[in-house]
């Protein structure tokens, strides 16, 4: 898949990136990230990283270099958790 010469800012995405070959099994293994694009220059993407749902990682500022980008996905933006009622 191609990979898109213009991303806007503010953009949410998902990325995914090799990330090498596993020693255990020789199979290649991938990484993905979810987030927000800071900036696009068709070598190197920034991106906020969202938190995990789950609480157990806060928003990162990573730099992915285009060489290991597999592919870029648009996706929605997370769905907003109504607090509990009472």
């Amino acid at each position: 898949m191609p990979i898109p010469q213009r991303i806007p800012a503010g953009a949410r995405i998902v990325v995914r990136v090799l990330d090498g070959v596993d020693s255990q099994d020789g199979r290649m293994k991938f990484r993905d990230f979810i987030g927000h694009v800071r900036s696009w220059d068709g070598k190197r993407l920034d991106l906020a990283r969202d938190a995990a749902a789950n609480g157990s990682r806060p928003e990162q500022d990573v730099s992915l270099d285009a060489d290991a980008i597999v592919t870029i996905k648009p996706v929605a933006e997370r769905r907003k958790r109504q607090a509990a009622r009472p």
